[in-house]
């Protein structure tokens, strides 16, 4: 057992914030501190044996880096462990962990349970491509686990869902819809993208699957793209390996290092994170230009108190809407000269985003009032800057509705 093995093992019982800096390195001959970055394309072996043996799964070791790499490896094996799950596949961005997941487990006539506020993208793989084929998709209310409960079929082989909600911060009551899942049998597979395992642990409240974008909050500066499914269920492992072996949608050993260091300060990062969205969204909750914040901070958020029991912060997206529609949004955000508007979030950099025509503006108009899409909301990716600032940038524009 190498020193980081036994320092990151199960008896020492190290805490998040030691895995995020520690596990899953193993140091090599050269006794390296910081993890080194592999870029190769292929390993040598030592004759024919070993080669054949690796190539056939009789040894462990690395064959090719489509699907076994050093760094790639440590990022997985550290992930895991900040998840508290026995297995972690990489992938190229969070899309492919999800796409992955369901082509490695569902078939022509399969049934899948959504929650309706899910990211733009990730509703229209289940829409627009995976009803292709045959698998059918129902879209229910996150927060109301009888509304699940109702959708399940005998054909139900996953419930998929996002909490907090893209853009509105619903809350689901993940333990609630875990049962749900098991009674029929079916996966529940949670993204974990916007609080992350520094502030909430699916697996521990009956999740069968975590996935995630590591684009986001794990970078923390929107470097580079990448995904990750996480579980402790080895046949849901083998399959989606297996996927990643053939398919290739693999993540690249730079992006692998640069997400290792993204877990390195992931705790620090995310309580400044909270802190300084429940200071924006107290001050855009009093603010005259602004007709409702949606933020699980704020009491009044129907969420607040399930937040505040299944997760140990509230996040860092605020989302709001303003008195109008489109118009009103939209000068809003153009009037901030401090703020990134992007569609990206979990930046270090505060970000601004209406979602209406970016994130969410390739699906359906029914479904976007389904979610509460509405033309007068913005999302804000609230970053590391001082809060006050953040507030002062957003208050060029709102600031100038009510002077209209």
């Amino acid at each position: 057992m190498s020193k980081v093995d036994a320092f990151t093992s199960t008896e020492d019982a190290p805490g998040a914030e030691t895995l995020a800096v520690r596990a899953g390195q193993h140091r090599g001959p050269e006794r390296e501190h910081s993890e080194p970055i592999y870029t190769t394309s292929s390993f040598v072996f030592e004759n024919a044996a070993q080669a054949a043996a690796l190539f056939q799964e009789q040894e462990e070791g690395n064959v090719y880096s489509r699907f076994t790499n050093p760094t790639v490896r440590t990022f997985e094996n550290r992930l895991g462990a900040l998840e508290g799950g026995d297995f972690c596949v990489a992938t190229a961005s969070g899309m492919a962990a999800i796409a992955g997941l369901v082509l490695c487990r569902l078939k022509p006539g399969d049934h899948v349970v959504v929650a309706r506020g899910l990211f733009g993208a990730t509703l229209s793989l289940f829409g627009k491509f995976f009803e292709r084929y045959q698998i059918g998709v129902t879209q229910v209310a996150v927060s109301e686990p009888e509304a699940w409960r109702a959708a399940v079929r005998d054909s139900t082989r996953m419930l998929f869902l996002e909490t907090p909600t893209n853009p509105l911060c619903e809350i689901a009551d993940i333990r609630a819809i875990a049962d749900i899942a098991g009674e029929a049998e079916a996966l529940l597979v949670v993204d974990n993208c916007f609080c992350t395992p520094a502030l909430q642990r699916p697996l521990d409240l009956g999740a069968d699957v975590v996935v995630h974008s590591a684009t986001k909050y794990l970078d923390g500066q929107g470097r580079c793209v990448g995904g990750a499914m996480v579980t402790r269920d080895p046949d849901i492992h083998d399959a989606f390996f297996g996927l990643m072996r053939t398919a290739g949608p693999s993540l690249s050993p730079f992006n692998a290092w640069v997400f290792l260091k993204g877990l390195e300060t992931l705790s620090l990062r995310m309580g400044r994170h909270c802190d300084n969205a429940g200071i924006l969204a107290g001050w855009l909750q009093g603010h005259p230009a602004v007709e409702r914040v949606f933020y699980p901070g704020l009491g009044d958020h129907p969420g607040h108190a399930l937040a505040g029991r299944q997760q140990d912060g509230y996040g860092g997206i605020v989302s709001f809407r303003v008195r109008g529609g489109r118009r009103e949004a939209w000068s809003v955000i153009d009037a901030t000269r401090l703020l990134s508007i992007t569609g990206n979030l979990g930046d270090a950099k505060t970000t601004v985003i209406h979602p209406a025509t970016t994130t969410h503006g390739r699906i359906t108009q029914e479904e976007r009032d389904a979610a509460g899409i509405s033309e007068n909301l913005i999302r804000i990716s609230v970053g590391l800057e001082n809060a006050e600032d953040i507030c002062h940038d957003l208050a060029r524009g709102l600031d100038a509705l009510v002077a209209e």
